[in-house]
């Protein structure tokens, strides 16, 4: 059995729970009696900059730029105050993996000629969910709280050995979800690092031929075992724009 399979896939929606809030939209109105004649033509007035910057928002909100992204459309709509919250393990590169990625990436494009490289490595520890801006602080703790005693263990392109180890970090990110009454992780998931992305569902070219040939490459590496091993360290939690960092013991 080859120490890192490669597989090919497409996300789904159903990763991201859409949060609505519940809210509605102020209408202008009008008050007073109905006057007889026509009313005389209204002038506004320069609001003072003193009366500008009393309500300037505390909350650093997400940019929802798609040019920014790559054409990527979010899976739930962007509201003011719903930060995108993501737990993951970070997948840090060495020069050999990158040699590796050489290989695979441009054989790849000959099939999907769209893909493109990820900018940063990583492997899921929970889906996509929603948090409301007060909710970070502490959801960020209880994520402290849960992986202050968790050892280190070792992964591939997708994980082979240590799985267990990933299965057990999932149960308690996914404990803190409950906490906050957010989706959990995937019942069987299948732990791996993404390595390229397109826009659209490319699974069809993907498979079959260009997958084997793409393994063989990887097969044919040298040494991939220790090439593709790398120690977990640590678990980090992205939300919106905001990064937060628990170190495995």
């Amino acid at each position: 059995m080859s120490a890192a399979p490669l597989v090919g896939y497409s996300s789904s929606g159903s990763e991201d729970e859409d949060e609505a809030e519940a809210g509605a939209q102020a209408r202008p109105g009008t008050g007073g009696c109905r006057r007889t004649q026509s009313p005389l033509p209204s002038q506004r007035l320069p609001v003072p900059d003193s009366v500008l910057h009393m309500f300037l928002d505390t909350e650093e909100e997400p940019e929802d730029d798609r040019e920014k992204h790559g054409g990527r459309v979010r899976s739930f709509p962007h509201e003011r105050g719903n930060w995108a919250t993501h737990v993951y393990v970070p997948y840090e590169t060495g020069e050999e993996f990158l040699d590796l990625l050489d290989m695979l990436l441009p054989h790849a494009q000959t099939y999907v000629p769209r893909l493109v490289q990820m900018e940063a490595f990583h492997l899921s520890l929970s889906q996509s969910v929603v948090l409301r801006h007060h909710w970070i602080l502490p959801f960020v703790q209880a994520l402290k709280d849960r992986m202050a005693s968790f050892p280190r263990t070792f992964v591939g392109l997708e994980v082979t050995s240590g799985h267990a180890q990933f299965l057990d970090l999932v149960s308690e990110v996914d404990r803190v979800m409950e906490e906050f009454d957010l989706t959990t992780f995937y019942q069987d998931p299948s732990f791996h690092v993404s390595l390229a992305w397109c826009v659209g569902d490319a699974r069809l070219p993907l498979e079959g031929r260009c997958l084997r040939e793409l393994q063989n490459i990887v097969d044919e590496f040298e040494d991939p075992e220790m090439v593709l091993r790398a120690h977990a360290e640590q678990v980090r939690c992205k939300s919106g724009n905001k990064f937060f960092s628990m170190p495995l013991k």
